[in-house]
């Protein structure tokens, strides 16, 4: 069969779209690999087949035509493999919403995506939308304009942006781009002329050679500059393959909770106040059952707390895990990506059994993004989800609405019981993030720390005496204010029993737990969720905050510090009475002197025996001595609030002085009369001070200082950390200004009181 025969000119006709269907298809392995199994290889192939295939039909039809009829078809399937990825993926909603929907979040969710990429709709859209438009330029190029080289383009930036795409979440594509240099090569050898077609056939003897000459030549130049360029990039091209690619994902936001759900803890006594909300309803499948070490499906042997469930025995579901403390709010901090159905399997601790859970659960009342689950969760179908796997935890981006319904099957762990009392608690970089103790922490707090974890030497001991502290001090209560700053905590373990001090909901337990923790060399968090029934409503007196820490071999152990529902707490004075170390002088032992004879008062010469003083004297020196006393104390209250108000307003950084320009303006409306409730939010704070202004004419800055500083207090509150000079300056002229116009209303006297007043030293925050 000779090189012109009609099989030969067959072959080589069919080089390049092969080729190019190859190259095209080269490009969805590659970003493949970040997916999981293999069904966008298969889309993209497909598309790469159907691309190249449609300009080979179209090739006697005018150009313009071609791209036109090739869209079409394109559209055509893409909706199939939309319709395949929404059926493997098992997606709720009809073919429009969820074409829509990939359509508007296509680019977005495939790089926040967590690897392995699910393949979703919206994450298989763009790919395959990117090989067909591939496949068509390059067609095209290389068969309708016969430059096939050329035609090659369009394959190799898909290649490149695929490549790009993937970045340091796999290994180099080594095996891929090397079948692509091959695969281009042999289609541009075989699509090339044959030997036989020699292009000086039909010139003169003289121009042949000249030709033939200047061919060797140019040929020679461009081989030679072919292996300079490989001597020259080359081995800088090589040393690329062990650098981490740049990641394209850290340009692009991945999914965020909202403020409810940056730090859930303050919705602990929201709830408690609503305890017959229903919040959501489960219905819980384990097979095997609960060990009898977790009558309560939790990661402690305890269980979920007594009385924390209206469904009997039951298990521990999780909302939210929060391990970032400023020393004002806990937060969630965690990293969330968009994830499938199947979520990335972490290693379970080594000496802890792990059971399957499945559940199935119904939205009501419950807001926010937070989806609650049993952790760790590894399968969830019905539903969205974003994941992260530091936490384990869940969040829906499109937010909860009621009758949301979704399935979760999780892998829950449950330590050795026996192996707790020995077990040690890791240290260094990586659990810093849980062992922080930001600055401020009250010196009563510490010395309680000391305390508990002097007498117990192990881990595991110093957790139980911290958790047996609070179970046997302190009350649970549901109309406790919330709060876990470190003065809310203060006053919740020290405060005065009838002053309000000694109980608290959930949230002051957990967060004194895992704060006296932290002090103890503890790493701990806080986790909101639920102690639910097996199957039923999960109501607002569900919901409750424990504390977790973190033990080598055992994974995180959760602790229970509610006190019993039979017991009656001790008051904190029996037990925590910390002595100085030398007793004052007033202690001190004095010598035991003998008795002696007193020897006879000698009589005072022209004066009476008794030698007493005048009563005169003596009452007027009482009198000069008691109105000294009051004067001095007087001006001492002065001064203290004058030094209170000067370190609120112009010491410390910004964050803190800002939160003290705060305080002075709730201090000034409680000494107007008109204290602030505890569950107010900064903005309605500032309505009620302007509210107090309105009986007054003070001066026009005096109205927008209460907005401003609840402006700043919000923003801050919202980014810790981001306060500036500026702005605490601002703060601390805005306080000023309020506070001097509310006092300038009132009469002499009543300022005066007011400057003496020692409410603000003493009030708790």
């Amino acid at each position: 069969m000779g090189r012109g025969t009609p099989v030969v000119r067959l072959l080589r006709a069919a080089a390049v779209p092969v080729t190019l269907v190859v190259l095209v298809t080269l490009a969805g392995v590659v970003l493949g690999r970040v997916y999981a199994g293999s069904l966008l290889t298969m889309l993209v192939a497909g598309a790469a087949v159907g691309s190249v295939l449609v300009s080979v039909l179209t090739r006697r039809l005018a150009s313009w035509l071609v791209a036109p009829v090739s869209v079409l078809v394109m559209l055509g399937w893409t909706a199939v493999c939309l319709r395949v990825a929404a059926a493997d993926a098992q997606l709720p909603g009809g073919f429009v919403e969820v074409a829509g929907d990939a359509a508007g979040n296509a680019i977005p969710r495939l790089l926040t995506a967590m690897i392995p990429v699910e393949a979703t709709p919206d994450t298989i859209l763009l790919p395959v939308v990117a090989a067909w438009l591939a496949g068509l330029a390059g067609a095209e190029v290389a068969l309708r304009a016969g430059r096939v080289l050329l035609g090659y383009l369009p394959p190799v930036l898909l290649h490149a942006g695929a490549v790009y795409v993937v970045g340091p979440n796999a290994e180099p594509a080594i095996g891929a781009t090397v079948a692509f240099v091959v695969a281009a090569a042999l289609g541009l050898a075989v699509s090339s002329r044959t030997p036989d077609e020699d292009p000086v056939d039909g010139l003169a003897p003289a121009v042949r050679s000249g030709v033939r000459v200047r061919l060797a030549v140019a040929s020679a130049a461009g081989t030679a500059v072919v292996v300079a360029l490989a001597a020259l990039l080359g081995p800088a091209v090589a040393a690329l393959v062990d650098t981490a690619p740049v990641d394209p994902r850290r340009y692009v936001e991945p999914p965020q909770v909202e403020t409810l759900d940056e730090n859930p803890l303050i919705r602990i006594s929201g709830w408690a106040l609503n305890p017959e909300q229903e919040l959501f309803q489960v219905a819980t499948e384990r097979p095997g059952g609960a060990g009898p070490a977790d009558p309560g499906g939790s990661t402690d042997p305890a269980g979920p707390p007594e009385g924390a469930t209206s469904g009997g025995a039951g298990v521990r579901i999780r909302l939210a895990v929060l391990s970032d403390y400023d020393g004002v709010t806990w937060r969630v901090g965690a990293t969330y990506r968009n994830a499938g159905r199947i979520l990335p399997a972490t290693e379970p601790a080594p000496y802890a059994t792990v059971d399957t859970v499945r559940q199935e659960i119904t939205v009501g009342d419950l807001s926010g993004r937070l989806l609650p689950a049993v952790p760790t969760p590894r399968e969830v179908s019905g539903a969205r989800v974003a994941y992260d796997p530091g936490t384990g935890t869940l969040i829906r981006p499109d937010g909860l609405a009621p009758g949301l319904r979704y399935t979760v099957i999780s892998a829950r762990e449950r330590p050795d019981a026996n192996l707790l009392a020995t077990a040690n608690t890791p240290a260094g970089d990586a659990v810093a993030r849980v062992l922080h103790v930001p600055d401020g922490a009250p010196e009563q707090l510490r010395r309680l720390a000391t305390q508990l974890a002097e007498e117990n030497g192990a881990p595991y001991a110093r957790a139980a005496a911290i958790e047996q502290w609070l179970a046997e001090h302190y009350r649970l209560v549901a109309d406790a204010p919330s709060g876990h700053a470190y003065p809310n905590l203060a006053f919740f373990l020290f405060g005065p029993r009838n002053g309000g001090g000694q109980r608290g909901t959930s949230e002051q337990f957990a967060a004194s737990f895992a704060v006296l923790g932290r002090l103890a060399g503890l790493p701990t968090r806080v986790v909101v969720g639920f102690a639910a029934p097996g199957s039923g409503p999960v109501r607002a007196a569900d919901a409750y905050a424990w504390p977790e820490v973190l033990f080598d071999g055992l994974g995180w152990v959760a602790f229970d510090p509610l006190p019993r529902p039979d017991e009656e707490p001790r008051p904190v004075e029996e037990d925590f009475r910390p002595q100085p170390e030398d007793p004052p002088p007033s202690e001190q032992p004095e010598p035991t002197l003998e008795p002696t004879a007193s020897p006879p008062a000698a009589a005072a010469p022209g004066g009476p025996t008794d030698g007493g003083v005048p009563t005169p004297v003596l009452v007027g020196g009482t009198g000069g001595g008691l109105l000294l006393v009051v004067v001095a104390l007087l001006v001492t209250l002065a001064g203290l609030r004058r030094a209170q108000t000067r370190a609120r307003l112009h010491r410390g950084d910004p964050q803190h002085r800002l939160a003290g320009a705060w305080r002075e303006l709730t201090d000034t409306l409680r000494l107007a009369g008109q204290p602030v409730a505890a569950d107010l939010s900064a903005t309605e704070v500032a309505a009620q001070a302007r509210q107090a202004l309105a009986d007054v004419r003070p001066p026009a800055a005096a109205y927008g200082a209460a907005e401003e500083l609840a402006r700043l207090v919000n923003q801050v509150s919202f980014a810790p950390g981001t306060a500036d000079e500026e702005q605490a300056g601002a703060a601390a002229a805005a306080a000023t200004v309020y506070t001097a116009a509310v006092r300038a209303a009132r009469p002499r006297w009543r300022r005066l009181l007011w400057s003496v007043h020692p409410g603000p030293l003493r009030w708790r925050r």
